[in-house]
């Protein structure tokens, strides 16, 4: 089987003064403090949530 598509966040922006749906977002993606990363597979479901707070993230890969 081929390996799946992996894709690295990492967070650069606080979710303070933020709507909640965000913040939830950005825990939904596995970060909730500063400079942290996450590693996960990629999907249509997680390709919408990067476009939902990508003013908060930066994708590395």
């Amino acid at each position: 089987m081929a390996a799946k598509k992996m894709i690295r966040l990492r967070q650069v922006k606080s979710p303070i003064r933020r709507v909640k749906e965000q913040e939830a977002t950005l825990k939904g993606l596995g970060l909730n403090k500063l400079h942290r990363t996450s590693e996960i597979e990629d999907s249509p479901a997680v390709r919408g949530m990067i476009r939902a707070v990508q003013h908060l993230i930066v994708v590395e890969g």
